[in-house]
């Protein structure tokens, strides 16, 4: 893999919260046009990373390089600038403004719907989530789980991002649902979307990624293709609910 296949590079990442340490030592590498997977249970510094590669959080140590570009320093507002954007655990919709005003807020970074190329990136945006637009003049918040985690992944698009990270996607979602957004998540990389897709349920992350990080106590316990990652009997068994063999 050349450098300037890299799209994000983090190096050594570390990262506090006071005295208790989230993320230790943490490297990670997404080529770009890959979608890549991070999985691990809850607690496993998973989010906190890409709180720090994103500038929600300033790490204390390591390098967050984004197309070549040391962005370490970098506040969330810039990176979003440059082409990193997060759709965050939770979602954190404006719940008392219309599925419209959310969609716009997405934009910012390219002056809201003023411009053509907003509007020309509102029109695929809601051919990708059809319920949206029918529900353009509603509040986000009145909407159910799985439709506000649509939006939540329409506004990331709104940015135009070079690299959607996207964290924990299937949280309080029926699996009927995950599987649709994991649908969706599938045909925007193929489409040349590149995608770091933080995930819990293992099965679902590792289905639709060419690559996996595993973390562990915040660190990288272990890393590679994700078929061979969810062949494997330790993974599948921490992670993918299957019992190891016994040996005979």
């Amino acid at each position: 893999m050349s450098e300037s296949d890299i799209l994000l590079d983090i190096r050594a990442l570390e990262l506090r919260y006071g005295a208790a340490v989230a993320v230790r030592d943490i490297s990670l590498s997404v080529k770009r046009g890959q979608l890549v997977a991070v999985i691990g249970n809850n607690g496993a510094g998973k989010s906190s990373m890409v709180r720090g590669a994103t500038g929600l959080v300033r790490p204390c140590g390591g390098q967050v390089l984004f197309k070549g570009e040391d962005t370490t320093r970098l506040s969330a507002d810039r990176k979003v600038a440059r082409g990193l954007v997060m759709v965050p655990e939770g979602r954190l919709l404006f719940p008392d403004q219309s599925v419209e005003d959310n969609l716009i807020l997405g934009a910012y970074a390219h002056g809201g719907l003023t411009s053509e190329r907003s509007k020309a990136t509102l029109e695929k945006v809601l051919s990708l989530f059809p319920r949206l637009k029918e529900r353009l003049p509603q509040q986000a918040g009145s909407m159910s789980g799985g439709e506000q985690q649509m939006l939540a992944i329409a506004r990331g698009l709104m940015a135009e991002p070079e690299l959607l990270i996207i964290d924990e996607l299937s949280l309080g979602l029926a699996p009927k649902i995950v599987d649709q957004l994991m649908r969706v998540l599938a045909d925007l990389n193929a489409a040349g979307l590149t995608i770091l897709l933080v995930e819990q349920l293992a099965s679902y992350a590792l289905a639709i990624a060419d690559h996996a990080y595993v973390i562990a106590n915040g660190r990288v316990a272990r890393h590679g293709p994700s078929a061979d990652l969810a062949r494997d009997p330790e993974v599948m068994e921490a992670f993918l609910g299957k019992k190891k063999k016994a040996a005979a």
